[in-house]
C-alpha cells in the first residue's frame, strides 16, 4: 500500500490536477497546448540533454537491459498488429497504427517519474539508456512500416522511404536533445558551470509540467472506437511487455537490481501521447489509440503498483 500512496498516486495526482483544471475551465486548452509545447520542445529535451551528457555510457548501455526491454516492446507491437488485422479485421495501415500504440510505452513522463519516486535519482541510469533509443528506434520502425503499408503498389523507392524516416525522426526536439547530449558526452563535457545551471533550471520543470499538461490533454480523449482493439493495446502495454521484460531480465540475462527495475517499470507503462500523435499524423487508428492512452493510463495506477511489489 505504501508504494501506491507514496510513489504512484503523487504522479497521477499531478496528472489529475491538470485534468481537473481543464475540465473545470480554469485553464483553457490553448494554454495546455502551450504547456505541452514547452515541456516537449524545451524542458524535456533539456532534461534528456543533461542526462545523456552526464551518463556513464559504458555502464548504461547493457545489452541484456536493451534486449529485455525491446524484445517485450516489439512482441507487444506484433501482438497488436496481427491482432488488429486477423481478429478485428483492420486494414494494414490501421494495424500499424494500433501496433505503434502497443510498442510505445510512456517511458519518459510516467516511467521516469515513477522510477525516480520509487528508487531515487541514482536508479535512473537504465531509464535514460532506454529513453535515448526509444523515440528514434520506435518512430523509425513505425514510420518505415506505415510508409511501406501505404505505398504498396505505388512504387516508393527505398531512398525516398529513408528520407521520410530520417526527416520524421530528426525533426523531433527530443531526438535533437539526445543527440546533443551524446555529442557533449563524447567530447568530454567541456561546457562551463553557468551553462549547466541554466539547463538545470529548465530541466527541473520538465516532469511536473509535462505530467500536468498530460492531464489537460487527456480531457480531449474519449473512450471511443472498438473496445476490442483498445483492450488489446492495454493488455499488451501493461501485461505482455513487462512480463517478457521480466522473464528475460531474470531468467536469461540476469540483470542486476537497478537495471531490472528500470527495464520492467519502463515496460509496464501505458502508451504515451505519442501513440495518438502517430495515429493523427497518418489519419488512421486515431479513436482506438486515443482511447487506449486514456484506458491504459488509468489502469496503470494499479498495474504499476503490482510491478513495484514484484520487483526486488
Amino acid at each position: 500500500m505504501s508504494a501506491l500512496l507514496d510513489v504512484i498516486l503523487p504522479v497521477f495526482l499531478v496528472i489529475g490536477f491538470g485534468y481537473a483544471a481543464v475540465r473545470a475551465n480554469l485553464l483553457a486548452e490553448p494554454a495546455v497546448d502551450g504547456l505541452m509545447r514547452f515541456a516537449q520542445n524545451f524542458a524535456v529535451p533539456c532534461l534528456l540533454f543533461r542526462s545523456i551528457a552526464h551518463l556513464d555510457l559504458s555502464a548504461a548501455y547493457d545489452l541484456g537491459l536493451m534486449t529485455s526491454f525491446y524484445s517485450g516492446a516489439f512482441a507487444s507491437f506484433f501482438a497488436c498488429f496481427f491482432g488488429a488485422m486477423l481478429i478485428f479485421r483492420r486494414a494494414m495501415p490501421d494495424a500499424v497504427s494500433i501496433g505503434f500504440a502497443g510498442v510505445f510505452s510512456n517511458s519518459l513522463l510516467l516511467g521516469l517519474a515513477i522510477t525516480e519516486r520509487a528508487y531515487g535519482t541514482a536508479a535512473l541510469q537504465g531509464n535514460y539508456a532506454i529513453i535515448s533509443l526509444h523515440a528514434p528506434l520506435l518512430y523509425g520502425f513505425g514510420i518505415a512500416l506505415m510508409e511501406w503499408a501505404r505505398s504498396r503498389g505505388h512504387g516508393l523507392s527505398a531512398s525516398a522511404l529513408l528520407r521520410q524516416i530520417s526527416r520524421a525522426i530528426l525533426s523531433q526536439s527530443l531526438v535533437i536533445g539526445i543527440l546533443l547530449g551524446f555529442a557533449v558526452n563524447l567530447s568530454g563535457n567541456p561546457l562551463p558551470g553557468f551553462f549547466w545551471s541554466g539547463i538545470d533550471m529548465v530541466a527541473s520543470a520538465a516532469i511536473p509540467v509535462a505530467l500536468f499538461g498530460l492531464g489537460g490533454v487527456l480531457v480531449r480523449y474519449r473512450i471511443e472506437g472498438d473496445i476490442g482493439p483498445v483492450m488489446l493495446v492495454t493488455a499488451a502495454s501493461l501485461v505482455l511487455h513487462p512480463v517478457i521484460t521480466w522473464v528475460l531480465g531474470t531468467q536469461v540475462f540476469y540483470l542486476d537490481t537497478a537495471a531490472l527495475r528500470s527495464a520492467v517499470v519502463t515496460a509496464a507503462m501505458a502508451p504515451g501521447v505519442n501513440a495518438y500523435m502517430f495515429a493523427h499524423m497518418y489519419g488512421v487508428g486515431k479513436r482506438v489509440n486515443a482511447s487506449a492512452v486514456l484506458v491504459a493510463t488509468a489502469a496503470s495506477i494499479f498495474t504499476a503498483w503490482g510491478w513495484l511489489h514484484i520487483l526486488p
